[in-house]
């Protein structure tokens, strides 16, 4: 858990894959949430119309980002996975954090590989609120 901690007190800049534009969904409520307690948040979401969610801008894809990610949160099946590992391989984000019920070790290891730091099968806004 220290491990986890440190990693959110190090980073700024968060982009939420999979943000929706569903006012329910966990991803739309977690960006804001992360938006809200003062990191840079963006989105991304290849398949919705919207460029901005709630303040929070929106890109088609990971690619887009105009920014180095220190942390990439991951909102997608555990088996959609493999379809983002290109892009992180390129973009490298210092963190892929797939969030709660999301885990894909085969696809995890070449970013790891790599050099990315990977979590999975852990929500990013309760261990930010178990780190203060």
């Amino acid at each position: 858990m220290r491990r986890v901690c440190e990693i959110l007190d190090e980073a700024k800049n968060i982009v939420v894959y999979g943000i929706s534009n569903k006012p329910a969904r966990d991803s739309r409520s977690i960006a804001i949430f992360l938006k809200n307690v003062g990191y840079n948040v963006v989105g991304v979401n290849p398949i919705i119309k919207e460029t901005e969610i709630e303040g929070i801008t929106v890109y088609r894809s990971l690619k887009e980002v105009p920014f180095k990610i220190d942390i990439l949160d991951v909102f997608r099946r555990s088996e959609a996975i493999p379809e983002i590992i290109p892009d992180v391989l390129e973009i490298k984000p210092k963190v892929m954090w797939l969030q709660l019920g999301i885990q894909n070790d085969d696809a995890t290891k070449q970013a790891e590989e790599a050099g990315v730091e990977v979590i999975q099968n852990r929500c990013i806004m309760i261990d930010f609120r178990s780190c203060r």
